[in-house]
Parts: C-alpha cells; structure tokens; sequence
C-alpha cells in the first residue's frame, strides 16, 4: 500500500527515527553547553569582596596602632617612674653627675611615649569620653611637649655649661627650689609656673573622663587624677623627695598603657572570607 506522498510507511519509519535521534543529540549538546556555563559563571562577588577585605585591614591597622601606643604609654610611665625614685636633687652641684644626665634623657624618653601613649588612649575611648576627655587630652599633652623642652635642656646643655656659665645652672635650680639668680631666663620661669595648672588640670581631667567613659581599667584612671592633684604636695617635702610625687602618675600611665595594648576584640581576629555567587546564563 503506497501513500500519496510517494513514500511507503517503511521510508516513513525510518525518516521519525533520524529525526528524533538528531532532536536528542540537540538536546544533549544544549544540556552540555548550559552545564559549562554554569560552571564558568561562578565568580568571586567583585562588588562586595574588596570592600570587605578592605574594611578588616583597615580595623587590623587601627588596632595594631592602638596597641603601639598602649605599648607607648607603658614605656612612658615606667620612665616616669624611673625619674620619680632616682632623680636626684635640684641644686646646681647635681647637674653634672651621671645620675642627673641619666634621669633627665629618661623624662626625655618619658614626654615622647607619653605624647604617643597619651594620643592612643584617648582616641580609644574618645566617643565615650567625649568633651572632657578631649580638654584633659589636650592639657596633658601641652604639659608632656613643655616638659620635653625644660628636660632636654636639664639633660644635654645644663651638664656642658655648669663650669663655663654658672649663674645661668644657678638661675635654672631657682625656677624650682629658688632663690631667683642673677641670670636672666626670660619668660621660662612664667612657662615653668604655667606647666604645674596645665599638668593638674590635665591629668584631672583624663582621669575623671576615664572613670566615666568605662572604656579602660576606671581606677587606673582615678589613680591618674589623684596622682596629679597631689602634685602641690611636693612643695611641702624635702628637695629629694619631692620627685617621688610623680610615681602614681607614672603608675597610672603604665597600667592605662598595659590594658591598651593588651586588649583584644574578636571582630578583628576572624579574617571574612570573599563570597561566592552564581550567575546562569
């Protein structure tokens, strides 16, 4: 029986059964095509991996800083405490033994880290500390580069200058214990003065803004404002004892400056990953 096509059911057969293996090899090379798109179009998201990464090195930065001026301020209140027990008297015939060099390069040593240490633990309770924190901040500081000047003078021109030009050594200790000399300083005696306000008002200050901000040890920051106030008290002891007024000062510094720099915050010791998306064609 012939169709009226022309082609017999077995012609007919034969043409159905290409036709559907070429419709199965189309789909097999589709399905395969999709596959390897898929699996190229994972990619790392670009719009939010850098940005991540970023942000974790940025806060590693801040806390590795952070924890440098921590480092600072130990080293400062150390010095400061150094100087308080071995500095020796303030008379003119101290200046040029070993001890007096010796002591002045540590306060030296002490204003530097102090200006470091000082800026650290501010900034890190600077939100919580807020207003007060900032004066007390800025007083201390100003008190810290003062000290640095008279103390570099105290430890490298003073010991040269003790037999060539004595009325200037005289006029110096006069500043501190008097009486006034013979030599003219200028206005570096009303600088000196201005120094012991700034120093109490300062440490007072930081100190009280410590306590409220709880950010780091509060009697740690209570020590330092009663370390300060008590600074009048020197005038009432004797020339030798009177530096050891600076220890809880110094006590205070280190104590603030350990806890700084040995703390740890969790969001900053897990690293993120870089996420991952698909995208299908």
């Amino acid at each position: 029986m012939r169709r009226t096509d022309g082609r017999t059911p077995t012609s007919c057969f034969v043409h159905a059964a290409l036709g559907l293996g070429c419709a199965q090899r189309r789909i097999a090379r589709i399905a395969v095509t999709r596959r390897a798109q898929r699996e190229d179009s994972v990619t790392i998201n670009t719009d939010t991996a850098p940005t991540t990464v970023e942000t974790f090195a940025t806060k590693m930065s801040t806390h590795k800083l952070l924890r440098l001026a921590g480092l600072s301020a130990v080293l400062a209140g150390t010095c400061y405490v150094l100087v308080g027990l071995f500095h020796p008297p303030n008379l003119a015939s101290s200046v040029t033994s070993t001890r007096w060099q010796v002591v002045h390069v540590l306060a030296c040593a002490m204003s530097l880290f102090g200006l470091l240490g000082i800026t650290g633990l501010y900034l890190r309770q600077a939100v919580k500390s807020g207003w007060l924190g900032l004066a007390g901040y800025l007083l201390f500081s100003f008190w810290l580069v003062l000290i640095m000047g008279f103390s570099f003078v105290e430890a490298f021109v003073l010991p040269r200058i003790a037999h060539t030009t004595p009325a200037f050594v005289q006029s110096w200790m006069g500043m501190f214990t008097g009486p006034k000399g013979t030599f003219d300083l200028g206005v570096l005696p009303a600088v000196w003065t201005l120094s012991a306000p700034v120093y109490i008002l300062g440490g007072l200050l930081f100190g009280i803004a410590t306590w409220r901000a709880g950010v780091l040890p509060r009697w740690a920051g209570a020590l330092l404002a009663v370390g300060t106030v008590l600074a009048p008290i020197a005038s009432q002891l004797p020339n030798a004892s009177q530096p050891k007024v600076a220890v809880p000062v110094g006590v205070a510094l280190a104590w603030l400056g350990y806890a700084l720099w040995s703390e740890r915050r969790a969001h900053d010791v897990l690293a993120p990953q870089p996420t991952l998306r698909s995208q299908v064609g």
